[in-house]
């Protein structure tokens, strides 16, 4: 049973840092995806912060040079170090693995666990 568990989550004032990790646990394939999304109240899901299975990060336009992304492979586990943090980075941020045995080169990330969420609240 592949399990995600993130941590990190907190409230800080506008401008501050945070730094999110996610632990993997269980029977992970390697290559595999990785990314961090999040929810704000009334909103939908977004993507934050990817990591293909060519190890190419992507970032979503908001997060671009304040947010950055990075992983362990050997303990299996995914950072996102925050910083310059705003009121609308508020949000439940939330860990994301594809992971499986068969997958087609080139065909995308298709997230197929998810973590609990952690909490991020950022004051103006």
């Amino acid at each position: 049973q592949v399990l995600l568990a993130e941590s990190g989550g907190d409230s800080v004032q506008a401008g501050g840092s945070l730094s999110l990790s996610c632990t993997a646990s269980g029977k992970i394939y390697s290559p595999n995806c990785m990314a961090w999304f999040r929810q704000s109240q009334g909103k939908e899901r977004e993507g934050v912060a990817s990591i293909d299975r060519n190890a190419i990060i992507n970032y979503a336009d908001s997060v671009k040079g304040r947010f950055t992304l990075s992983r362990d492979n050997d303990k299996k586990i995914l950072y996102l170090q925050m910083k310059g943090l705003k009121a609308e980075d508020t949000a439940t941020y939330y860990c994301a693995l594809d992971s499986g045995p068969w997958y087609t080169p080139g065909s995308g990330c298709n997230y197929t666990y998810w973590g609990q969420g952690t909490q991020v609240t950022v004051s103006s």
